[in-house]
């Protein structure tokens, strides 16, 4: 009687299997919470936003040297924390995880600090290393209790990144008749700690020639405070310089920065010194 309770059971299986062969199968496509996001989940949105991933980057206006009538370089300190430049921190995409990716993943050149003039590159695995560290961690074996040397790599903490500067020339166009501005470089600053965690100097990571990165900027889409469904990008933002930021040198024959020689209120001062000469030198041009 079991032997023949067995042979049924047997026979219903295989006929189980028969009709429904997927259920002889492993199961597929099982999300966990640890696995990567469904390419089928619904839209966060009302409609797919495309203007910014397809939009056409305007080149800029071809310019000779003979029209550049005057120029000054300058260089500037770009602070994400300041109210008006918080899109620079936006958590879901933050600009320097932008440059960051672009570099690692070799889309863009990326040159060494040794100099501002781009004259050294970096391959992207130097890039992906830096602000990375390696520490040893001495754990207990649960069953031994042996002491055991563990080494643990600790990636770059974004938050680590919260100040950017950046390489700019203004100069006087006599075809136009107009004072106009070009970016030449960005370069982050990362925070450096002592093995407590406080803070001892900021240094900069790398330099990213601007006008190359231009056409990825051009494709991300930065923080519209004003206007969800406005479309910018990080490229319209920094055309149009909507951010917050202070000078910290200039051309000179000495070549030095500001804080060499001033501290204090009289830094910022002259900070704006530099900045109201600029003004002045375009405003003096014209008569009236």
């Amino acid at each position: 009687m079991k032997i023949a309770f067995k042979i049924l059971c047997l026979c219903f299986l295989g006929l189980t299997l028969f009709v429904n062969p997927t259920l002889a199968q492993e199961p597929e496509n099982i999300k966990t919470e640890s696995s990567e996001p469904d390419e089928d989940r619904p839209l966060d949105d009302i409609v797919p936003k495309r203007i910014v991933k397809e939009k056409q980057l305007l080149s800029y206006q071809p310019l000779r040297e003979a029209d550049v009538f005057w120029e000054k370089r300058i260089w500037r300190v770009i602070d994400v924390r300041e109210k008006m430049n918080l899109p620079f921190a936006y958590p879901e995409r933050p600009f320097f995880e932008i440059l960051m990716d672009a570099a690692v993943n070799g889309d863009i050149t990326v040159y060494s600090v040794e100099d501002d003039k781009f004259s050294y590159k970096l391959n992207p695995e130097e890039v992906a290393n830096m602000g990375a560290s390696v520490d040893t961690v001495i754990t207990f074996d649960p069953e031994t209790y042996e002491e055991q040397v563990t080494v643990v790599r600790n990636e770059l903490n974004m938050e680590d990144v919260k100040r950017f500067r950046f390489k700019e020339v203004w100069f006087f166009d006599e075809e136009t008749s107009t004072m106009n501005v070009r970016i030449l470089g960005i370069a982050p600053l990362i925070d450096v700690n002592d093995d407590n965690g406080n803070f001892r100097y900021e240094k900069p990571m790398f330099w990213i020639y601007y006008p190359e990165c231009r056409e990825i900027l051009a494709r991300e889409r930065a923080y519209n405070g004003g206007n969800d469904a406005s479309p910018v990008s990080w490229e319209d933002m920094i055309e149009r310089r909507e951010f917050s930021s202070y000078i910290f040198k200039e051309s000179n024959v000495y070549d030095r920065r500001l804080e060499s020689y001033m501290t204090g209120v009289d830094l910022l001062l002259e900070a704006d010194k530099i900045k109201q000469e600029i003004f002045n030198f375009e405003h003096d041009l014209w008569t009236y």
